[in-house]
């Protein structure tokens, strides 16, 4: 590894990027955080900080046709799990910060989450509607230990009988399987458990800050086993990293349980292709210019690629080879397993029965 006295370990990203808003002309004003609190002393290279924030709503209605959910909520922004690939890093920038080291240090949390969700679901104009906890950022990144605030709101969308959703690649999400099996047993909860590598020294360079993939196997295995409803996201799909375990991945997470698999195609996009270029030249120099040119190859040449329908999946010979792949492992290790379908009557029904008390 070159420029090994560079390297920051434990971290993704290796160095803060500009933010494309952050020029003279604008201004980042206090109150676009609502309220701001910084919890501990000023950052180092390596400290997290943790910045609390009032929103006035956290339920979000996603509008891009190809992500597969309608409405996510995220109770942190930014993460500190520090996958350098990660497509939310671009968020950030939203926020007045980098979309690089920031991301992994300085995390938003939403404190009022909770208070917010049990407004939207007793709300007469809502109409139940899957909703996943970590379109953008992950629930149970490091602090949701601490913090339980992702705990908070499976409580609030059981009490409710609402259908939810999660996105997680860390262990923690065992801590909750008392509320997932109560949610499960009236198909209110599916969960979609990132696994990007069965290597673990590939997974500890990528997402440095994540569970370990033994641990990740262990989780699919035990919520398989309690009856809840689990899936297998191998996102992305890094060619020239990970490309080759497409097979032997979906075969291991078929024999723990595994419901489906779902994948994306890596895409660097906004500044995330600088800091994946940065990060792959630093932990990987011996291969860093294959794998920038079997990712352009994926996208027409570039980096990125944000046509609505091709930029998930990508184009050309290589992307076909691991979609291929994808229906030789589903028809193989996967045929005949049926995810069910959320349940979305049963929150009319609790909001018809509390109203009639009144």
């Amino acid at each position: 590894m070159s420029g090994e006295n560079d390297y920051i370990r434990g971290r993704g990203a290796q160095k803060n990027v500009h933010n494309r808003f952050d020029a003279q002309s604008h201004e980042f004003r206090d109150d676009f955080l609502n309220y701001c609190a910084l919890e501990g002393d000023e950052a180092s290279n390596s400290k997290t900080v943790l910045i609390d924030t009032f929103p006035k709503t956290v339920v979000n209605k996603v509008t891009s046709p190809d992500v597969g959910m309608g409405f996510s909520l995220n109770p942190y922004q930014g993460c500190e799990h520090g996958c350098v690939y990660c497509y939310a890093r671009n968020s950030h920038e939203y926020w007045g910060y980098s979309a690089g080291i920031d991301f992994e240090q300085k995390i938003l949390v939403k404190r009022n989450a909770v208070d917010l969700l049990e407004k939207k679901l007793q709300s007469k104009r809502w109409e139940a509607a899957p909703i996943v906890l970590s379109g953008n950022t992950d629930c149970y990144q490091p602090i949701e230990k601490k913090l339980e605030i992702t705990r908070q709101l499976l409580r609030t969308f059981l009490k409710y009988k609402h259908p939810v959703g999660i996105i997680t690649k860390n262990a923690l999400i065992q801590r909750d399987i008392d509320i997932l099996k109560e949610l499960a047993q009236d198909n209110l909860i599916h969960v979609n458990l990132s696994i990007t590598s069965l290597d673990e020294n590939v997974r500890r360079l990528l997402e440095p800050r994540t569970a370990s993939v033994k641990k990740r196997l262990e989780t699919l295995e035990l919520l398989s086993k309690e009856n809840i409803p689990t899936s297998v996201m191998m996102a992305p799909i890094i060619p020239g990293i990970n490309s080759h375990e497409v097979l032997p991945l979906v075969k291991e997470i078929a024999e723990r349980g595994a419901l489906g698999v779902g994948y994306t195609m890596v895409r660097l996009n906004g500044a995330i292709g600088g800091i994946f270029t940065d990060w792959i030249q630093k932990t990987m120099p011996d291969r860093a210019d294959k794998v920038l040119h079997l990712i352009a190859e994926c996208h027409g040449g570039n980096l990125n690629d944000s046509n609505f329908g091709r930029r998930m999946i990508g184009s050309g010979n290589i992307a076909e080879q691991v979609s291929q792949q994808f229906k030789i492992a589903r028809k193989k290790y996967l045929s005949g397993r049926i995810k069910p379908e959320l349940n979305c009557e049963l929150h009319a029904q609790y909001k018809s029965g509390q109203m009639s008390l009144f």
